[in-house]
């Protein structure tokens, strides 16, 4: 059986996701911060005969998150996913994610698949003496600008829209250096939870890369994220940035697959 959750389901729910916390840490986020009842954010469950959770689908505005650590109705959550407007953005572990690459009905975008990686200590984090700022909703315009600059980002029409409201329930923040009053690097964390933090938006403008703004930036959040007793964790896909990551102390723990 197959069910929207609501308030009264948040313990059984919660449980099920906390124990895999890292991978689950986007729906697990979305779940504290904005509930059951909001209009951009649905969560659907299915239930074994035990009236046990053996899959989770999460909708953010156009975004589906599906989990399970077994076989699950995939086609009952395909379902769901083509009752809103296509394409829609999938994401989720890659063993999951490819149980739905069949349905053409999804219209499923771009796919790219990265490394999943997290980070649980301060050991390998260095002091920078950079003068490095935490970004304020009156900075969205600036990172978003320097984020497209990216080849390798690719923002939805509502990235504004997405990132205020994550800033404002404290679920995202923006560390960033700037000359002459232009943002010359940031990286950014989402889905922030009580346990754990996704970092993104790793960008530096080309003109200033090779000076390690980006490190320096990503020493300092880094710490203050982990000095929360949060667990740190990322995305990669490029080798060279792969290193950089490991060497401030993140380990890999699985792969991850996005259509955009």
């Amino acid at each position: 059986m197959i069910r929207k959750l609501t308030k009264n389901d948040h313990d059984q729910v919660i449980s099920y996701l906390s124990e895999e916390p890292s991978i689950n840490l986007f729906i697990i986020g979305d779940i504290e911060v904005f509930g059951y009842d909001s209009d951009f954010q649905e969560i659907w469950a299915e239930f074994n005969q035990q009236g046990d959770i053996i899959a989770v689908l999460l909708r953010y505005y156009q975004s589906f998150i599906p989990y399970a650590k077994g076989e699950f109705n995939v086609a009952e959550f395909v379902s769901i996913i083509v009752s809103y407007p296509q394409p829609v953005f999938l994401s989720g572990k890659t063993d999951i994610v490819e149980k739905f690459e069949s349905f053409k009905e999804l219209q499923l975008g771009k796919k790219q698949e990265t490394f999943f990686a997290e980070c649980k200590s301060t050991e390998f984090l260095d002091e920078t003496s950079m003068d490095i700022k935490k970004a304020s909703i009156d900075e969205i315009d600036q990172i978003l600008s320097l984020r497209r600059t990216i080849d390798e980002f690719h923002l939805s029409d509502n990235a504004a829209e997405m990132l205020q409201t994550s800033m404002e329930a404290n679920t995202a923040r923006t560390y960033f250096t700037e000359e002459d009053g232009q943002m010359t690097a940031c990286v950014s964390t989402t889905a922030e939870n009580s346990i754990s933090a996704m970092i993104v938006g790793v960008c530096t403008r080309k003109e200033y890369r090779r000076k390690g703004l980006a490190t320096s930036i990503m020493q300092k959040l880094f710490k203050d994220v982990l000095n929360e007793g949060k667990v740190l964790c990322l995305f990669y896909n490029n080798p060279e940035a792969g290193r950089i990551y490991k060497r401030l102390g993140f380990r890999d723990i699985g792969k991850w697959t996005m259509y955009r």
